[in-house]
């Protein structure tokens, strides 16, 4: 690496993430304000499976995320099963103004947890905490399950990103590299483009 550039296809680690969760959770809006830094009030609903990168950089290693996210619509279930297969974390959101979407977020934990291997790291996430006024779902209620399945958790919102969040979800990308034993340098000659 000469003078301390990098590019886009020079990292040290890469991992899929899976983003997961009822239809109008706001995943995707997640997904383009981690990835991209933006928002739109006119997102559609994801068809199938959408994905994009993301290279943060903790001490001295560059980690790439392939960010996957799936369709909440239940027909589309079938398609995204598949793509839980490789996975080492998954982020499992759910919208704070309604309550069945917290509800269902059992069914896709388990959902989740047949298709992947056990060491998954798995963050529960309460999106749009911005609309307090609308709230269906307590703080609490997130922390009591996501201590009682053993996840991380954090309520959050893609609208008002602010830098608490990006520390955190440096926090979970460094547990993603520390608690995966089995996640291995990728070798300079694997890389995209040169297999």
């Amino acid at each position: 690496m000469a003078g301390g550039y990098r590019t886009d296809d020079d990292y040290d680690y890469l991992f899929k993430v899976v983003v997961i969760g009822d239809s109008g959770v706001g995943k995707s809006n997640l997904l383009s304000r981690f990835t991209r830094n933006e928002f739109s009030l006119e997102s559609k609903s994801t068809i199938g499976v959408e994905f994009a990168t993301r290279s943060i950089q903790v001490d001295d290693k560059i980690i790439k995320a392939q960010i996957w996210d799936t369709a909440g619509q239940e027909r589309y279930r079938a398609i995204t099963s598949a793509y839980y297969r490789g996975a080492v974390g998954a982020l499992l959101v759910y919208d704070v103004t309604r309550h069945v979407t917290f509800e269902n977020a059992e069914r896709w934990l388990k959902e989740l947890r047949d298709h992947t291997d056990q060491n998954i790291v798995i963050m529960l996430v309460g999106n749009k905490a911005d609309l307090r006024h609308l709230r269906a779902v307590s703080t609490e209620g997130g922390t009591a399950f996501s201590e009682r399945e053993k996840t991380y958790f954090i309520e959050t919102s893609a609208l008002e990103w602010r830098e608490p969040l990006r520390r955190c979800s440096m926090r979970y990308t460094v547990s993603l590299v520390g608690k995966r034993s089995r996640l291995e340098r990728v070798p300079r000659s694997c890389r995209k483009g040169r297999m």
